[in-house]
């Protein structure tokens, strides 16, 4: 009897992103980093994980790494 109201497992989703001002990040959105000297960066997603990829260098960051502290939103500014 214990067993026969399971709960169905969650599907996995990538994490809802807000830049600094609060505007909402979306996957081939292009944003200007304010760390790791990445400078204008487009918002990649592979898997369930987002990147920024400097469009400059070709560099990738995660976006675990620009979490800001106080606000929890990222530190980076979304362009237009």
């Amino acid at each position: 009897m214990f067993g026969l109201f399971k709960r169905k497992p969650k599907e996995k989703q990538p994490p809802r992103l807000m830049d600094l001002n609060g505007n909402p990040i979306t996957e081939g959105d292009k944003v200007t980093s304010l760390r790791y000297d990445l400078g204008e960066c487009t918002v990649v997603l592979e898997g369930l994980i987002y990147y920024y990829e400097s469009v400059a260098s070709g560099e990738r960051v995660a976006y675990v790494k620009m979490v800001d502290a106080i606000t929890e939103n990222q530190k980076v500014l979304k362009i237009g």
